[in-house]
């Protein structure tokens, strides 16, 4: 049975004491609502329905999300870390004053559908700029995430995910920019003239390999076997290790690279930037003046990914099978694999000419 008492300041406290169960208490302005809280919770207890709401109630949505980078966040690989850090700028300022056990469906709804219309960041001309939707899609993942490890973990008195419960952005169709033969010509040139070499090496092993920017610049000398012309990756995007041929032109990048006379004998990495603060030497970090570069070679909407899909589709029109782009790629599933291939209609009236002829 519940202990109703007074206190001082006029509210009314309830305590519960239940074997099996730690001491439970809320304060309340009136009375009838104390008596009825308590009834409703020892009538979970009995029914081994009981949830301790009060740390959920009383732990805010920065305070958990605060807990979950500096927790969870640093058990995943660099790149994953960058962009939750990054996710949960938005994140906190919709949801950061509420109590965790606040947040609910409807507000999980109505923050996907102010991002995805692009509410919270306006143009120069104050015009909403809408959000892509794969960019909420990651965004939701990550609330998602940190409900399941505060029902699981935490430890916290939560009766739901309320992310479970709210419809995700459909993924957008897949990308399909490729290079034309002026746009290439004019970006491998700009890309040729920087003073960094390791920026042409890095852009021309994309193109002959389909690794991507991050499989690159964390390169190590010992992954790379210019015996058997082969590169060998460790970690990858989907976790699994591969092993990627070196066509004739990328075993000549590697060659340059390998040598690089600005290498000093304690770096390991390939491609390497400036010495930080500790004196360390981390990947080389060429985002800025590669956007530079494309803009200034008319392509500003071409991404550096973009690169990938453009030597994926080369395989396949050079006649390798899926199974080999596969391996090449590191693409789990043919479907996968399907949206970053993309081949150019000119090529195939070349084909059907052929087939054609055989017919006649």
């Amino acid at each position: 049975m519940a202990t109703i008492v007074k206190t001082p300041s006029g509210t009314w406290k309830a305590v519960i004491r239940k074997t099996g169960f730690p001491t439970t208490i809320k304060t309340f302005r009136l009375k009838k609502d104390a008596e009825d809280w308590s009834r409703r919770t020892e009538d979970e207890m009995v029914r081994g329905m009981y949830l301790q709401r009060g740390p959920a109630e009383r732990l805010t949505f920065e305070k958990a999300m605060k807990r979950y980078l500096a927790e969870v966040t640093p058990n995943k690989r660099p790149f994953t870390q960058t962009g939750e850090r990054q996710r949960a700028v938005p994140l906190n300022d919709f949801f950061g004053k509420y109590a965790l056990a606040g947040v609910t469906a409807e507000l999980v709804a109505q923050y996907r559908d102010k991002r995805l219309a692009g509410e919270d960041r306006k143009d120069a001309d104050g015009k909403a700029t809408p959000r892509a939707a794969n960019t909420v899609r990651l965004e939701l993942a990550l609330l998602g995430h940190l409900f399941t490890v505060a029902l699981k973990e935490w430890g916290l008195g939560l009766a739901y995910n309320p992310v479970l419960n709210v419809r995700r952005p459909a993924p957008g169709p897949g990308r399909n920019r490729r290079l034309n033969t002026d746009e290439e010509t004019k970006l491998l040139a700009a890309v040729d003239k920087h003073s960094n070499p390791m920026l042409r090496w890095i852009v021309r092993i994309a193109v002959e390999t389909g690794m991507r920017s991050s499989e690159i610049v964390t390169l190590r000398l010992s992954q790379v076997d210019m015996a058997k012309r082969v590169v060998r990756l460790i970690e990858t995007k989907n976790t699994l290790p591969r092993t990627v041929p070196l066509s004739t032109q990328a075993t000549s990048l590697f060659k340059e690279a390998l040598a690089n006379p600005a290498r000093s004998k304690d770096v390991d990495l390939i491609f390497f930037g400036e010495p930080g603060k500790d004196e360390k030497r981390r990947p080389y970090n060429f985002n800025k003046v590669w956007m530079e570069i494309k803009r200034a070679a008319g392509c500003a909407d071409f991404r550096f990914h973009d690169l990938r899909h453009e030597a994926v589709s080369r395989f396949v029109e050079a006649g390798l099978s899926d199974q080999e782009v596969s391996a090449i790629s590191g693409h789990k599933s043919m479907q996968m694999l399907k949206r970053y291939t993309h081949l150019r209609a000119e090529d195939l009236v070349a084909k059907l000419d052929k087939i054609g002829c055989v017919a006649e």
